[in-house]
């Protein structure tokens, strides 16, 4: 078998994952996407082969994964995280069972979806160098993601496992659920709603989907990615309430009422990245502008109302 143009997403169901499918059906790819869950109508794709299995679970793994891949992309985790156990066991657990399984096979790439909660409280602009300190991250999430980190880069090392790790900021644009900042206040806007809000002061950096998605590309085929960590976002925070206010002028609707929700004692208040590093190596600089992005975001939430 061929497997130059073969990928494996696991999560391929969500919002990155169904980006990340998508272009690579647009490159003639053949791709599988591994998830708990069948797709949302809006995210199905018809020549994705999906496959429905718990990649906690070993067993159910090596039933699932029959044939060969080239490039593996886990982007598998449980969403509610407020469920501790399904949140370690899925982040944490589900990927070394799934390194385990790929060590024994033949595959080029294995990219791991990271967080940029990884870094605890480390000031910003936060760099991959630094190192991590498991009792400084505070959520299971962020412990779960480092754990899987920490494992990856032992097993690139023991065993040259192909592994990039990408430590995420905030992603949005289209089709991403209406659970996540920037689609719950367009959508109350639209709905011209008075919401809660904090204070917003935070800064917090916010990087459009496709901007990921050519990043995961550059990963799988750069032999300099292999056994690094990259941060995944623009290096350029954005305040949270200036975010809110352009949101509601644009849309001429929605009532933030701001300092009705508490800041978490734990909350960072400005959060974002260095991204020097992906540029030096990897030549990699995000192309579209927060005003682009968010308003290709907004037409796609308006477009679903019509």
């Amino acid at each position: 078998m061929n497997l130059k143009n073969n990928i494996l997403i696991v999560g391929g169901t969500g919002f990155i994952g169904y980006h990340l499918a998508k272009r690579s059906l647009k490159k003639g790819w053949t791709v599988t996407s591994i998830s708990s869950k069948a797709p949302k109508k809006k995210r199905y794709l018809p020549k994705v082969k999906y496959l429905l299995c718990d990649i906690t679970k070993k067993k159910a793994l090596r039933r699932n994964i029959q044939k060969q891949f080239k490039y593996v992309v886990n982007l598998g985790g449980y969403v509610d995280h407020s469920n501790k156990k399904k949140t370690y066991d899925s982040h944490y657990t589900g990927c070394k069972n799934l390194a385990n399984f790929f060590s024994k096979k033949n595959i080029s790439s294995f990219i791991q979806l990271g967080s940029s909660i990884e870094y605890g409280n480390v000031k910003s602009p936060q760099n991959e160098n630094v190192k991590c300190a498991l009792a400084k991250v505070k959520s299971t999430y962020g412990k779960s993601k480092l754990l899987a980190t920490r494992y990856l880069l032992r097993l690139f090392k023991k065993k040259k496992f192909p592994v990039t790790i990408l430590r995420l900021y905030l992603a949005y644009g289209p089709y991403q659920d209406i659970n996540r900042f920037i689609p719950i206040i367009i959508d109350g806007c639209l709905k011209n709603i008075s919401f809660n809000s904090s204070k917003g002061i935070q800064k917090r950096d916010f990087i459009y989907i496709s901007d990921v998605i050519n990043m995961i590309f550059k990963c799988l085929k750069n032999k300099n990615s292999k056994g690094e960590i990259f941060n995944v976002g623009t290096g350029k925070p954005k305040k949270i309430k200036k975010i809110i206010d352009n949101i509601k002028n644009n849309l001429k609707g929605g009532n933030p009422l701001y300092g009705k929700i508490d800041f978490r004692k734990d909350e960072i208040l400005n959060l974002y990245p260095s991204i020097s590093k992906a540029k030096k190596k990897l030549n990699w600089k995000p192309k579209i502008s927060f005003e682009t992005g968010l308003n290709n975001t907004i037409q796609y939430y308006k477009s679903l109302r019509k």
